[in-house]
């Protein structure tokens, strides 16, 4: 059910949000006098304080002690009272465009080194799922000679991950090659990459293994049944990671000091989660956001009991989808406590989301 709040009780539920994710202490009226410019008096604000603990968007740890913002109360303050910082975001699109080397690294070397910039700014844990392996299309193939009767076939996907295979020709092809000249080999291997990139870059890696090889030109024939083989092979090679490896995680040390972690079972059951059952992560990371027309919010957040796994039903999870073109491949996401920097950690992650789908899709 919708919630209805006049100015006055948004504004203090954004008032008491803030101060306590500030301070991780519940908040009281006089707190708010002090702090924030609310324009009324310490008893107006207990009133509508009262009022919004009734609506259920804030609670009372103790009878003594102030108000604490609930799993609602969050909800409204992150659908209707904020606006991601763009200040952090173009950080954070800095940051990455300096440190991380796309012309020396490998892609896996490149999400990690993402998830740990990531973590340092946000200060929660980073998730970042590699590009699913199905979704792999052939950037550039190429086809060179090693030696007589060997050629290296050499496959880079767009998400620029590189595979090479030494490839024995049959006997028979073989003694051809012997018989020719270096040059003319040279020179026929390099007419065959260049048909074979006109006529397969794009395709998946699955489709190349079960293509019909016998449409390529009859010169070219007797490379057929060994490229099929080979693609094969490395279709075989480039099946999804291990579960264990699915995601790079970085920041766990950081969130664990926060007060809400304090319980030593509740640290357990969360690391549990990330070291040895990370597939449950994957259906809640790799989540597309649902937009609609009062919203351009490109993340989805889901907050405290809003997850339904049961190890982070106390934390809130951001996330957000990376593409090449207009293909999700993979996601980004920010895990930590409810008392999250919520302005901050939805523009990290729609900024990381952006430069990701950018670079890869480039």
């Amino acid at each position: 059910m919708q919630v209805q709040l006049n100015d006055r009780q948004q504004h203090i539920l954004w008032a008491t949000v803030r101060h306590y994710i500030a301070t991780a202490e519940p908040v009281g009226s006089k707190a708010l006098l002090e702090e924030y410019n609310l324009g009324v008096s310490s008893a107006t604000i207990r009133n509508a304080m009262g009022v919004l603990e009734k609506a259920g968007l804030l609670y009372q740890p103790h009878t003594s002690a102030g108000r604490i913002p609930s799993d609602s109360g969050y909800r409204i303050y992150v659908d209707r009272l904020i606006t991601p910082s763009d200040v952090w975001g173009r950080q954070v699109e800095q940051l990455l465009q300096e440190q991380l080397k796309w012309e020396d690294w490998s892609l896996e070397a490149l999400l990690r080194g993402a998830a740990q910039i990531l973590a340092k700014v946000s200060g929660c844990i980073t998730l970042i799922t590699m590009p699913s392996a199905n979704m792999a299309r052939l950037r550039h193939i190429q086809l060179i000679q090693i030696e007589s009767g060997r050629i290296m076939l050499i496959v880079v996907t767009d998400t620029y991950e590189t595979q090479s295979v030494l490839l024995d020709l049959p006997t028979s092809e073989a003694e051809t090659v012997l018989e020719s000249e270096p040059e003319v080999i040279e020179r026929e291997l390099q007419i065959l990459s260049n048909f074979l990139n006109s006529q397969l870059r794009g395709r998946s890696l699955y489709e190349l293994a079960s293509l019909d090889w016998n449409q390529l030109d009859r010169e070219f024939q007797q490379y057929g049944d060994r490229l099929k083989t080979v693609f094969a092979d490395i279709c075989r090679r480039t099946q999804p990671l291990p579960a264990s490896t699915q995601i790079a995680i970085r920041g766990v040390s950081e969130v664990l000091r926060q007060p809400e972690f304090a319980e030593l079972q509740q640290v357990q059951t969360i690391l549990h989660l990330l070291e040895e059952e990370q597939q449950q992560l994957l259906p809640f990371i790799f989540e597309e956001p649902e937009l609609d027309s009062n919203s351009r919010r490109r993340v989805t957040i889901r907050i405290g009991s809003e997850n339904t796994l049961e190890p982070i039903r106390g934390c809130t999870l951001i996330s957000s989808t990376y593409r090449r073109g207009t293909v999700p491949v993979g996601s980004v996401g920010v895990l930590g406590p409810t008392r999250l920097d919520y302005e901050t950690a939805i523009a990290i992650v729609e900024a990381a989301a952006d430069y990701l789908s950018d670079a890869l899709s480039n």
